[in-house]
């Protein structure tokens, strides 16, 4: 009877394990998802883990998240809206006459105007050098390749009004090799950041993938299960303002998580002060793990849909006010609309609507022109 007295007296006094996560932790968790309704559970385990140093296993943070009140809400799915509606007609985008632009000096409205010319000009004229001086104008060969990405034509079907198609296509050649389009849309990315008052280089970036159709030209292709297309896959990753920063070109049966890497090792050598990358659910998981772990300044977050059954939507019973009701069907995504709209930018151009050239690096420089082109008419009007 004493031994036993003796024995309960010494188990009150060892200490307990101390918790694992602690007030400031569990502060720190309604701030994530807060921040973050739409993350999964190991998202918002490795953003602890970078906010506050905690290496806990996500059991930890499940039984945390029930301690503090804060679940997931997986409510039914309603039916969507219909489209917009103004005075009993619905509202009508597209071109307009402020969209069209003046022909130029081959005929065509897809020159390139004085002002925008003067924007890029240094970047395709010979510096000095030996050589027999350039039968053709570089102003005309440059908009001979801004009428080809305009309207999708062959080569060999190029107007008269340029200069001969053999001589075009070497000089394009000779510029998407060197990257001057690249360069070229660089310096006006810097110039139209710094009109609309941002810093030249930006901080975040959102990432996406598009599969397009190939054509009978052949090269590199593949078959995009989820997209039911055959051709290629362009992966882009921009800024928040929509302007490109980095761009592969791959086969369509490329995974988006397995090309992420490339690309974003592309935006994060070319823009080293990224701190920020917003993608969809295809990236997320060990793609988003990866992409941390080789880019320790980068955090990646996912954005979904409101209405995911996957994860659903964290809730907080501190919140009494949270909505209920999730929309279905299509929803304008924080973020991740831009990147849409990057592509809806490039499938203006036709040549960027299908694949008509065998090489890999042709559709890389189209790209490059094409947005380059969009930032000029922005710089130059």
């Amino acid at each position: 009877m004493e031994q036993s007295v003796e024995n309960d007296e010494t188990n009150r006094g060892r200490p307990g394990r101390k918790p694992a996560l602690n007030a400031q932790h569990i502060e720190t968790l309604r701030a994530i998802t807060r921040e973050q309704p739409h993350s999964s559970l190991e998202e918002v385990t490795r953003e602890l883990h970078r906010r506050t140093g905690a290496k806990v296993c996500m059991a930890t943070v499940r039984k945390a998240l029930r301690q503090a009140g804060i679940d997931r809400l997986k409510p039914q799915r309603k039916p969507g809206k219909r489209a917009t509606v103004q005075d009993g007609v619905p509202l009508r985008f597209g071109y307009t006459d402020a969209h069209r632009r003046e022909d130029g000096a081959s005929g065509m409205n897809t020159d390139l105007t004085d002002a925008e010319w003067a924007l890029v000009a240094d970047l395709f004229e010979r510096q000095g050098g030996r050589g027999t001086p350039a039968k053709h104008a570089r102003k005309r060969m440059v908009d001979a390749c801004c009428y080809v990405v305009r309207t999708g034509c062959a080569w060999r079907l190029l107007p008269k009004s340029f200069p001969p198609w053999r001589g075009v296509y070497k000089a394009f050649c000779r510029w998407a090799a060197a990257g001057t389009f690249e360069a070229m849309h660089d310096r006006l990315r810097e110039q139209w950041r710094a009109r609309v008052g941002r810093n030249p280089e930006p901080t975040a970036a959102i990432i996406d993938a598009q599969s397009t159709r190939s054509t009978a030209q052949g090269g590199m292709t593949g078959f995009d299960a989820g997209k039911k297309v055959k051709g290629r896959k362009r992966h882009l990753v921009v800024d928040t303002l929509g302007l490109l920063l980095a761009v592969t070109v791959t086969a369509a049966s490329v995974q988006d998580r397995d090309a992420a890497a490339d690309v974003v090792a592309q935006a994060a050598t070319k823009v080293p002060g990224l701190k920020k990358l917003y993608t969809d659910a295809a990236y997320g998981g060990q793609c988003a793990q990866a992409i941390e772990t080789a880019h320790p300044n980068m955090s990646v977050e996912v954005v979904r849909h409101p209405g995911n059954r996957s994860t659903g939507t964290w809730r907080d019973a501190q919140q009494p006010l949270w909505p209920e009701d999730v929309p279905s069907g299509f929803v304008v995504q924080a973020k991740r609309w831009v990147v849409e709209r990057t592509h809806a930018w490039n499938e203006r151009a036709r040549r960027l609507i299908a694949h008509h050239d065998r090489s890999s690096w042709a559709p890389v420089a189209w790209v490059w022109l094409v947005e380059a082109r969009i930032l000029a008419t922005r710089l130059a009007g």
